[in-house]
């Protein structure tokens, strides 16, 4: 029972730390790197078309995140094979390359930095370090966990908890609903709070302490490697993708963010 406990702790926290991640290195990013998002590739999707179109909105950092995070996802997924293959190992794999990069963009910012110009080589490069972490982040979510919220989107995680905590304010409905509702609403709501509260702090470090700041999603990505030991560790509230579940509630196991 005890380690069944520590798996289901395991599970929200490794997404609660991701998330928190996430909105360090966005918000950090977005400050240092003159508006580049490091996590939220729509945003810098939307840059990339609008200067497509109308040329302006140039800066380098922007218009190759897009092409970046896309590389680096294809080249993880092809280095570890279908989702249904990807084990606990690969998943370690993963958060370890994911703690590289962000180590890398934190030394590379702090030697080098503050960057007045964006485009300057070493600026796009800092910035290029954290959305290939970010890609990473985004592999392992995808890869070895079955039908878990975003940790970096949190427009999807927003919506569909406020759905479910409707849901479960109403009562209404059969009880497999309203514990797919709540298992859910318990797994998003630490990613929001997480990426919410992340960003605030991150921003404050970065007014404060420039590009040291970065030295706080280092630390939480370290911090992921045994929390994703812990949740693979006598079950919790997500399955992995090669069918290990991780859930002693298969109700639990089978909610779904899509």
């Amino acid at each position: 029972m005890s380690s069944r406990l520590a798996g289901i702790r395991g599970s929200w926290l490794l997404l609660a730390v991701l998330s928190t991640t996430a909105g360090a290195v966005d918000v950090i990013g977005f400050l240092a790197l003159h508006g580049l998002f490091t996590a939220h590739i729509t945003g810098n999707l939307c840059v990339l078309v609008a200067h497509n179109i109308t040329g302006a909105f140039g800066q380098v950092g922007q218009l190759l995140s897009v092409p970046v995070f896309i590389a680096v996802l294809g080249v993880v997924t092809l280095a570890f094979g279908r989702a249904e293959k990807v084990s606990d190992g690969s998943r370690r794999a993963l958060l370890i390359l994911q703690a590289a990069l962000l180590a890398a963009c934190l030394g590379l910012g702090v030697a080098f930095g503050p960057f007045p110009e964006a485009d300057r080589p070493i600026a796009v490069l800092v910035g290029m370090l954290a959305v290939a972490a970010m890609a990473t982040q985004n592999a392992v979510v995808q890869l070895t966990l079955k039908d878990p919220p975003s940790t970096t989107i949190m427009t999807t995680n927003i919506t569909q908890l406020a759905i479910d905590l409707t849901t479960l304010a109403m009562g209404r409905g059969d009880l497999d609903v309203l514990t797919r509702a709540r298992c859910r609403a318990s797994m998003s709501f630490p990613c929001v709070v997480g990426f919410v509260g992340s960003c605030a702090v991150g921003a404050v470090l970065e007014v404060y302490f420039g590009l040291w700041a970065l030295a706080l999603p280092v630390v939480l990505a370290a911090l992921a490697v045994p929390l994703a030991e812990l949740s693979s560790d006598g079950g919790a509230g997500l399955e992995s993708k090669n069918g290990e579940t991780y859930n002693d509630k298969p109700t639990c196991a089978q909610a779904s963010w899509n």
